[in-house]
């Protein structure tokens, strides 16, 4: 198997801070899972050769094009590490797109954000093994998702709409949780997860997970490497994208029975990459997690779990124009500049589950966190490494929950919850930036705090004459203005000091249905929501000498949408699925449509399988998007028009060596299609973009993927 070259590029860095060789960086995690992988596909491969077909084909995941719900349409599980169509995902708003109701504000290569039902930001929860894990670019070139490696962890939820509270506060769009899960040991012994990925523009990944323990004590690392070089549009034109990542985390654990887990992890991680759609490129995005977790289940008959969490983790991000690539002498920013940004979070969180009988469940708890975020930069010659740190914000958060399950009968439920927190954001900045020159902040040091209420109810019930789950449920979540929304936009509403002093917390309410029918042979389910959000906060953006300036402001809001899907066996070997996605969005102060909503989508699969082989193809149809507000968006990214419907075919097919092996293989973008995306940043002219141009996709792309289990 080929082992592509790892390809780094020359930045300057902060030669204070102590940080393991580049070199050891990236060959550790690459060298470990291409030779672990190798080794073991090698040697099954091997054992396979006198196995009958039918024996090595059925442990083995298909390759999934089309994630589905497992019993409700409300709550998506998945498993990061099956194979998947488009190519294997490269953060975690890549993993995202293929879940019906995810999109992906796009900006190149790699690190898009994710939208869930046309909602962005902080309105989308995203914990990594029960942290969240907070970027801290002012623009969002840094998303929460481009700090995750989705095969590095074992399952994926997504919560849709605000119909948990236990997660953390302000989830108005969903919750998703990136979840490791190491199961106790029976005797001593290891486990073994890894792949390896090759394909077109460069592409080469390298994922590795070893557990090792005993029934008493367990050690676990998981480590990864990936890197795609820039990449053609169907037009044959070259899409400046090059970008490169790896992470490495390691956990120790203690299990001295089968219901308690004491657990230590630390995490570290690197990468850089090339934005066609931005003025400057990421050159670093450090991050750096410490956790200590503790876990009691089955403690007595009313006290049945008690959790607690404390973590730190901290995003280092550096931007500038040179690494890669050449200032523009024609555009805003002439010569070479740099920047750095960081946040540190510390936070915690305990949880109680008690159960009152058969017919109760409360899960209740506190949680809190605090993040302190901080800048420095350079022009010309000068390093920003030797800059000193300024302040930039403090924002705190204390909240607490409560969630009671009802069982009132063998096939009905009743589910509800509440929230209360105290949201608070300090302006740490001396001065903020004008048109030509800095000007004394006029909210520096200033305070300011909000009490937020949360809470929802649900019904769901089982139908005893069909096999169908259905349910109705009504939330309320009150979201305090994120980092972003404070602090980024130039000014704030209309007569307002800036951003910082006016901009008020989102109160959205909306009503979530949903049902599931399962059969042998047939699976269906739907689900829709429609809702209005109070002080959603929107972005006007305007243009200026020195670039766009944005305004953030409030305004009323309706949003309504849903997602339907089918899976259809009509014969043992073929497998029939389809699905489909609707946001719909309207800015009730003005009557316009509300910006950056995804168009319709519907993706439609095929998969058959025989013995150990399997083959099938994705087509992925997109309507035009009419439906637009001219200037009006997110911290990241604005309508500038219309967007034309598209549609993208994909192959793949897949051989399981061995009950332990496989190996898929995929075209994407079959008809080497010229597309883009309607969530999109326009072209930077930095690279030769004229104006409002969008960031093409990827023309054909092929790839292959080994990947081993033991």
């Amino acid at each position: 198997m080929t082992i592509f070259q790892l390809r780094t590029p020359r930045a300057s860095r902060n030669t204070g801070a102590p940080r393991l060789p580049r070199v050891l960086k990236l060959t550790v995690p690459a060298l470990a899972a291409s030779v672990m992988t190798a080794t073991v596909a090698a040697a099954e491969t091997a054992r396979a050769a006198a196995m009958p077909p039918d024996e090595a084909a059925t442990l083995l995941p298909p390759v999934e094009v089309v994630a589905s719900p497992l019993t409700t349409p409300l709550v998506v599980v998945t498993d990061p590490k099956t194979p998947r169509q488009p190519l294997p995902a490269s953060d975690g708003a890549d993993y995202l797109k293929t879940i019906p109701g995810f999109t992906s504000i796009r900006s190149g290569g790699t690190n898009g954000d994710p939208v869930l039902r046309g909602m962005f930001g902080s309105r989308l929860n995203i914990l990594a093994n029960g942290m969240p894990t907070l970027g801290a670019c002012p623009n969002r070139m840094d998303a929460p998702t481009s700090y995750i490696a989705p095969e590095s962890f074992d399952k994926v939820t997504v919560v849709k709409g605000p119909q948990t509270v236990l997660y953390g506060p302000g989830a108005s769009a969903g919750t998703v949780l990136f979840e490791r899960v190491t199961p106790r040991f029976d005797k001593p012994g290891m486990r073994f997860d890894g792949s390896v990925v090759g394909g077109s523009f460069g592409r080469n990944d390298q994922n590795v997970d070893v557990t090792a323990g005993t029934p008493d004590v367990y050690g676990r690392v998981t480590a990864n490497h990936a890197h795609a070089q820039d990449y053609k549009d169907g037009n044959g034109n070259v899409v400046p994208s090059q970008w490169d990542k790896w992470n490495a985390d390691a956990a120790l654990g203690w299990t001295p029975d089968d219901h308690t887990r004491v657990e230590l992890t630390a995490g570290t991680g690197d990468g850089y990459a090339k934005y066609a759609g931005r003025g400057m490129d990421g050159a670093h995005f450090r991050r750096e997690t410490f956790g200590l977790s503790f876990d009691k289940r089955h403690i007595g008959d009313m006290l049945d779990r008690v959790e607690a969490r404390v973590y730190y983790n901290e995003a280092d991000h550096v931007m500038d124009n040179y690494t890669l690539r050449q200032p523009d002498p024609a555009s805003s920013m002439p010569m070479r500049m740099a920047a750095e940004v960081r946040r540190r979070t510390f936070g915690a969180r305990a949880a109680a589950t008690f159960r009152f009988g058969d017919d109760f469940k409360l899960v209740t708890g506190v949680d809190a966190q605090t993040n302190r975020l901080d800048s420095r930069s350079a022009m010309g010659r000068q390093n920003y490494g030797d800059q000193p740190w300024n302040a930039q914000a403090t924002m705190w958060n204390a909240g607490a929950f409560g969630e009671l399950t009802w069982y009132a009968s063998d096939a009905s439920r009743v589910i509800g919850g509440a929230r209360i927190d105290y949201a608070s954001a300090r302006d740490k900045r001396p001065a903020t930036s004008g048109m030509m020159m800095s000007r004394p902040n006029p909210t520096f040091d200033d305070d300011r705090a909000r009490v937020l209420p949360s809470g929802f109810v649900r019904y769901e019930r089982d139908l005893a004459s069909l096999p169908v789950t259905w349910y109705a449920g009504i939330g309320h979540a009150e979201r305090y203005p994120d980092y972003w929304e404070l602090f980024s936009a130039n000014r704030g509403p209309a007569g307002a000091l800036n951003a910082f002093s006016a901009v008020q917390p989102e109160k959205t309410t909306q009503l979530d249905i949903g049902a599931q029918y399962k059969s042998e042979r047939l699976d269906a389910w739907v689900s829709a929501y429609a809702g209005y959000v109070q002080d959603f906060i929107l972005f006007n953006y305007a243009a200026g000498m020195m670039g766009p300036t944005t305004q953030a402001t409030n305004v009323n809001a309706q949003v309504m949408g849903g997602e339907a899907g089918v899976a259809w066996r009509p014969l043992a070997p073929l497998r029939v699925e389809t699905s489909i996605a609707y946001a719909w969005g309207r800015n009730a102060t003005s009557g316009d449509p509300l910006p950056q909503m995804p168009p319709l989508e519907a993706r439609f699969g095929l998969e058959y399988t025989r013995g150990a082989w399997s083959a099938g193809g994705l087509w992925r149809v997109v309507a035009p998007q009419h439906r637009y507000a001219l200037n009006e968006g997110n911290v990241v990214g604005k309508d500038f028009g219309p967007s034309a419907g598209f549609g993208v075919l994909s192959l793949h097919a897949q051989y399981n060596v061995s009950k332990t092996v496989q190996i898929s293989v995929g075209v994407d973008n079959v008809l080497n299609k010229a597309y883009t995306e309607h969530l999109n940043l326009a072209g930077n002219a930095g690279f030769g973009y004229p104006a409002n141009a969008p960031v093409m996709e990827p023309g054909r792309t092929a790839w292959v993927r080994v990947s081993a289990k033991l």
